[in-house]
């Protein structure tokens, strides 16, 4: 079975969160990762004014020595940006649909088929909208592409930042298109806040106030059985002090070994979001 190290990251236009270009750090970081595949988000593919953070795309995947696919979304007057595909293996084609659903937002689905040991893997990179309706009906369009061009033996990865910070869409990728949360899978499991930082939030909230022990009514990732699960991944927004979910990959037709958010420096000063890293097995 085919080895892969995938890793979706949301890169903030290649700025720090306190707004210092990262760019350098970031390709120096990501070429340290050992990445196959990279889903890529907010990504400057044009900037007239700064041009050490044009054409970001390409730039990164110079330095990695990947190929690279770019779907530009949100265009202003100096600068635009959007979903990157970066990879070690040759993009076969793809196409960036655009999935904007208002005016206030400039969203696209970059899918990108990958000839990976001589089988088609279809990648789709999303940014989905901030507000609830907006996600549901753009992984409708995701599904419906999906069921017209992907065939049911084909292995799938969808990954990036889903802004879904209540976990509402998981049941709509697990029944309509087969998919996974890589996390659901994973013989190992990293990123999550230690038991002490878990221990002090339960002191915090009790202090406050609040019932001990209490359950949350949230929705948790459905795994392959469809049953919930006890336990969800790790939170990847802000960087610096996770405290939202907001990043994920899922995947079709692959065994997953290990699944992990990036902690830390360098990652917390590299954007606000936080990556995350998986090691796959193409079956």
């Amino acid at each position: 079975m085919t080895k892969l190290r995938v890793v979706s990251y949301n890169i903030h236009k290649g700025r720090s969160i306190a707004g210092r270009d990262s760019l350098d750090a970031l390709r120096l970081g990501l070429h340290g990762l050992g990445a196959d595949i990279l889903f890529l988000q907010e990504v400057q593919g044009r900037n007239q004014v700064n041009a050490r953070l044009d054409a970001q795309h390409e730039s990164l995947a110079a330095a990695l020595h990947m190929q690279a696919a770019y779907g530009c979304n949100a265009v202003r007057v100096n600068t635009d940006h959007g979903n990157a595909l970066l990879s070690r293996y040759p993009i076969l084609s793809f196409e960036n649909e655009d999935v904007s659903d208002h005016a206030l937002e400039q969203r696209g689905l970059l899918h990108g088929r990958l000839q990976i040991d001589g089988v088609c893997v279809h990648c789709f990179v999303v940014h989905l909208g901030l507000f609830a309706a907006s996600r549901e009906r753009q992984v409708l369009t995701m599904t419906e592409r999906i069921e017209r061009l992907v065939m049911a033996d084909e292995p799938i990865l969808i990954a990036g930042d889903f802004n879904d910070w209540r976990n509402e869409l998981a049941p709509l990728f697990v029944k309509q298109l087969n998919v996974h949360e890589v996390f659901t899978q994973a013989s190992q499991v990293k990123g999550d806040a230690s038991k002490l930082m878990h221990s002090m939030r339960q002191l915090g909230g009790l202090l406050r106030g609040a019932r001990p022990f209490a359950r949350s009514n949230a929705p948790q990732q459905l795994p392959m059985s469809g049953v919930h699960s006890l336990k969800a991944p790790p939170k990847t927004f802000p960087a610096r002090f996770p405290l939202l979910r907001l990043d994920r990959i899922y995947q079709r037709g692959f065994a997953v070994n290990r699944a992990q958010v990036l902690r830390g420096r360098p990652w917390s000063q590299l954007s606000d979001h936080s990556p995350i890293i998986a090691d796959l097995e193409l079956k």
